[in-house]
């Protein structure tokens, strides 16, 4: 098996809990240590390694910092994924060392991320609204058969608006002619 077959295991296997939790945005999110300790079993079975190295390759503006993480075989055959972050001095709350940290462990995640095609849409970076409320996703009324269909009937013979029931779904068109001739 060669470096890109190992990777595309790993890739394909790969499982990891968000295990942890930010109690200010209130979403779980996993951490490089955790994608780091899900890739253990697959070290041994498939002879490879990962590791992760970090570049100051900017400092003006602001100081800028590369991820690299590194899946090898041991012998010359390796595969790098990058992430780049740049570092607010200006963070309010945190003493250098910190910024700096956080700083890394961000940019280490996801090249992590990169490496293994870990989706995150669902991750903290993705769902956080950072204080600001979202309307939640309407649910979709996509033909005659749906069972939300029949109670949008109901709503509208009953004397009920088709506006309120868009407020609430998502209409196809063909649906939402279908309610207009009531």
């Amino acid at each position: 098996m060669n470096i890109n077959e190992k990777l595309a295991t790993i890739q394909t296997k790969f499982k990891s809990k968000k295990s942890r939790f930010n109690s200010f945005g209130k979403y779980n999110f996993r951490s490089a240590e955790d994608i780091l300790e899900a890739t253990k079993p697959f070290l041994l079975e498939l002879g490879v390694s990962v590791t992760i190295s970090e570049t100051l390759i900017s400092t003006d503006p602001f100081p800028i910092l590369e991820s690299k993480a590194t899946v090898t075989d041991g012998q010359s055959n390796a595969i790098h994924a990058t992430a780049v972050v740049g570092i607010d001095l200006d963070q309010k709350g945190m003493q250098m060392p910190q910024k700096f940290g956080s700083a890394s462990s961000y940019g280490k995640k996801y090249a992590l991320g990169n490496l293994f095609l870990i989706d995150d849409t669902q991750d903290s970076d993705a769902v956080n609204t950072h204080g600001k409320k979202s309307a939640p996703a309407k649910s979709k009324i996509a033909s005659s058969n749906d069972a939300a269909y029949d109670k949008a009937v109901q709503y509208i013979q009953g004397g009920g608006k088709l506006e309120a029931i868009k407020q609430k779904y998502e209409l196809a068109p063909n649906v939402e002619v279908a309610l207009q001739k009531l």
